[in-house]
């Protein structure tokens, strides 16, 4: 009687009989109850001698011992049990679906697992909810996770696992917030409880976000209402709650049945073979029931017709006879009748005498004897049994059938994780020399003419200044390598989103990073994955440059890894990722360039020192800046005073490794000032962003700065600044975000003005598709229209 318990209920009762929420029935005293049509299915022939009936407990009564049922019953409400040693689980299905498959199976008995299966889909459960096709299995020969159909194996060998989700919306709520909505759960999860672990896991602190979580459930249907926090990330809740609640749970399947009085493991074909020489069976008892009374009824018929035809000679004997048995003894004697036709013919009623009602006999004694032909026919026939087991499983479906009410999801098989609920958002990451680092959306800072003063970007303190400026995204991983040559990593979204005057926080608090006193993060690498292979070249502020392969760094320990033994005095410079293939620049302050292939400095491991890369001529000068290079493209060189140029790469021949280089950028006399960094540039580049050491940002077009074909131009200013500021970074990027109107202003944007919406960015390589988001306005314990969220999606940023 329970709905939410079977597929389609055996009992239509009246009365308390329990409910999703755990609550126990009420006493049989309270309670009526009746069969449901199609319980009464289940029972169809009983009374045609198709089943063989055995005596009960007791020995008083009889009882079949198994029902004439026309439908499968274990595979549509499913069975649950456990026995000494065995156990049984069985989901319930779509009664639709099973029919097709049944009907299938009769008319082709070849057909396999998987074309079964294409027939029925699915468990189908009372309670609906969303059913995972795939899942991840460990093989155990090649110990690697294989993406598998979880239904398929399960109905090819009997047993298997599948998850189950409960279905999930997500509304506008008040002030601004979104609330998530539960109206399916999974099969067997009582709701009650499910509330109650939701409710101790928001306690206990290990959800959070919530601010109110309620039971709106009514006759209408269900409802759990959970509202998230102004601040919270609702995607991110949804996934803490299918993750640590029943709100996903697996249902281990064992379709454990008794064969013949003996426990065995079916398939889904082997269940609906045994099902139809069931009703094999059945058909043939019950046809060969019918046939017995069509020639009983034949027989009497017969004896009528006989008695109709000699009724003078009858009503003589019968009028002559002393008494009914002496009657029935001479009409059976002198008329050649059995026993039970002379009875007939003596209890034919004076009425039956009349023409009419002696055509009646005549004319049924025909139909009979059609009966008994055609049904002698079926018997003889199997064919004949095969179409009328097929007929009747489509008048079941016809009959009962109904649209499957659990989901099945085909890809979105696996948990996600938090990860997986970042936006995919270009960011900018900005570090200063006290290791205080931050992020933010690219899209905070508008693009500016040449030359601009830029808007804050970041607060210092007046002894600190901004060192380094990266353009990343935030599923991305950062390395940070430290002056002393250590490595540390973490993904970019770890680092905290933070407003332009924010300072951000000491890189010591980041998740993967923990830095010694004195250390300080110098350079910044952004890598995407490990697959594509190549190395990492350090190079030092001595000139020192070592080549190191990047799978060396795919496992770097919270406590650091060492990267390059560093000679004493010296100190790491830059570090740059390489093909194995390329050219190298290295670029001193004083505006010296050397140009070599990667391949004269050979690779070592993490713990080597490398070999000369330029040679330090003039006393003060260091490497700044180091760059892969490739033909056809520019070099990017900018100052501390905001001037920069682009150079053709070509400008400067490749050397050996070890020279002292040629001229980048004339120095002498000039205002330029110090060489702070260069970038390889190419005409895909569209952007570039600069920051100053007070934290100011420009962001620019690549295209407004001049191109000079050689190392005697001191190039045009780039970014204007103020007194006592110096240039400290600069990214180049190409980006797929919409192009945003150039905004002249050059002037500070005010305290407080708030940051422009963040664009969504998704990545060319998909992970599991979103659920739709639903959207309406919140009613207690009301249903609510949903409009689906349009989603925007652009290409990535390429970071350099």
């Amino acid at each position: 009687a329970q709905d939410f318990s079977m597929r389609h209920p055996l009992v239509d009762g009246q009365g308390n009989f329990g409910s999703v929420d755990g609550d126990s029935a009420a006493a049989m005293r309270y309670t009526e109850a009746r069969l449901t049509a199609i319980a009464g299915e289940m029972l169809a022939d009983i009374d045609h001698d198709t089943v063989d009936f055995t005596p009960n407990y007791d020995g008083t009564q009889k009882e079949p011992s198994v029902l004439p049922s026309r439908m499968p019953n274990l595979l549509v409400n499913g069975s649950a049990g456990i026995a000494v040693g065995m156990a049984t689980n069985i989901p319930p299905h779509n009664l639709g679906e099973i029919a097709d498959a049944a009907i299938a199976l009769v008319e082709n008995p070849q057909l396999t697992a998987e074309e079964l299966s294409a027939l029925v889909l699915a468990p189908d459960f009372p309670t609906g909810g969303v059913l995972y096709r795939y899942d991840n299995v460990k093989n155990p020969l090649t110990g690697k996770s294989e993406r598998v159909d979880a239904i398929r194996q399960m109905y090819a060998h009997g047993r298997g696992r599948v998850v189950v989700e409960g279905k999930t919306s997500f509304e506008e709520a008040r002030g601004d917030r979104t609330a998530i909505i539960i109206h399916e759960l999974p099969y067997q999860v009582n709701k009650a409880t499910l509330v109650e672990k939701i409710a101790d896991l928001v306690k206990e602190g290990r959800i959070e976000g919530i601010s109110d979580l309620r039971d709106e459930s009514d006759r209408d249907g269900m409802r759990i209402y959970v509202e998230v926090k102004r601040d919270g990330n609702p995607h991110k809740v949804l996934n803490k709650l299918l993750k640590l609640t029943p709100l996903r749970a697996a249902f281990s399947m064992n379709m454990l049945a008794l064969v013949d009085g003996q426990p065995q493991t079916l398939s889904l074909k082997s269940v609906l073979q045994h099902h139809i020489e069931h009703r094999r069976i059945i058909v043939r008892r019950r046809t060969e029931f019918e046939l017995k009374k069509a020639q009983e009824r034949a027989h009497i018929l017969e004896g009528l017709k006989i008695a109709l035809d000699n009724l003078d000679a009858v009503i003589k004997t019968i009028r002559a006879a002393a008494d009914v048995d002496v009657a029935r003894e001479q009409l059976m004697a002198k008329f050649k009748l059995s026993e039970l036709q002379a009875q007939a013919i003596l209890d034919m009623r004076l009425a039956r005498l009349a023409a009419l009602e002696r055509k009646k006999i005549e004319d049924e004694y025909l139909e009979v004897l059609a009966l008994i032909k055609e049904l002698q026919d079926i018997l003889a026939n199997p064919k004949r049994v095969s179409k009328i087991i097929a007929a009747e499983y489509a008048k079941m479906k016809e009959k009962f059938g109904d649209k499957r009410r659990t989901r099945i999801a085909q890809d979105a098989t696996r948990e996600m994780s938090d990860e997986d609920l970042i936006a995919d958002e270009d960011v900018v990451i900005t570090i200063s020399g006290r290791g205080y680092i931050k992020r933010q959306p690219l899209t905070a800072y508008r693009q500016q003419h040449r030359g601009g003063k830029g808007v804050r970007g970041m607060t210092t303190r007046e002894e600190d200044a901004v060192k380094s400026l990266q353009v990343a995204n935030t599923h991305d991983w950062a390395f940070f390598f430290t002056n002393k040559g250590r490595c540390f990593s973490t993904k970019v979204h770890e680092i905290p989103d933070a407003s332009r005057q924010n300072k951000g926080i000491p890189i010591v608090n980041l998740p993967g990073v923990q830095v010694e006193s004195g250390e300080v993060p110098v350079a910044t690498v952004i890598l995407q994955n490990f697959s594509a292979g190549g190395y990492l070249a350090f190079s030092t502020k001595k000139g020192v440059i070592k080549k190191t392969a990047l799978e060396q760094f795919e496992k770097v320990r919270s406590s650091g890894i060492i990267a390059i033994t560093l000679d004493k005095g010296d100190e790491l410079a830059q570090v740059i990722p390489t093909s194995g293939e390329d050219d190298i620049v290295l670029a001193t302050r004083q505006g010296r360039i050397c140009r070599f292939h990667e391949k004269e400095a050979r690779p070592m491991g993490r713990s080597a020192g490398g070999v000369i890369g330029i040679r330090i001529a003039r006393q003060g000068d260091l490497v700044v800046a180091a760059a892969v290079v490739e033909p056809g493209a520019d070099l990017l060189v900018l100052t501390e005073t905001g001037f920069g140029k682009r150079v053709p790469v070509g400008a400067f021949s490749r050397k050996h490794r070890g020279t002292q280089g040629v001229r980048l950028i004339p120095l002498e006399g000039r205002k330029t000032g110090p060489v702070v960094a260069v970038r390889q540039v190419s005409e895909a580049d569209e952007e570039v962003i600069l920051i100053s050491a007070e934290g100011q940002v420009v962001r620019t077009k690549l295209e407004s700065i001049a191109t000079r074909n050689d190392g005697s131009s001191q190039g045009v200013r780039v970014m204007s600044l103020r007194e006592g500021d110096k240039v400290a970074g600069i990214a180049a990027f190409r980006t797929g975000l919409a192009k945003r109107d150039a905004d002249g202003e050059n002037e500070e944007a005010p305290e407080g003005e708030a940051s422009p919406p963040r664009a969504k960015v998704a990545k060319v390589t998909a992970k599991a598709a979103p659920k739709t988001v639903s959207k309406g306005k919140a009613k207690p314990a009301a249903k609510v229209k949903a409009k689906t969220a349009k989603t925007t999606t652009t290409k990535p940023t390429k970071r350099r």
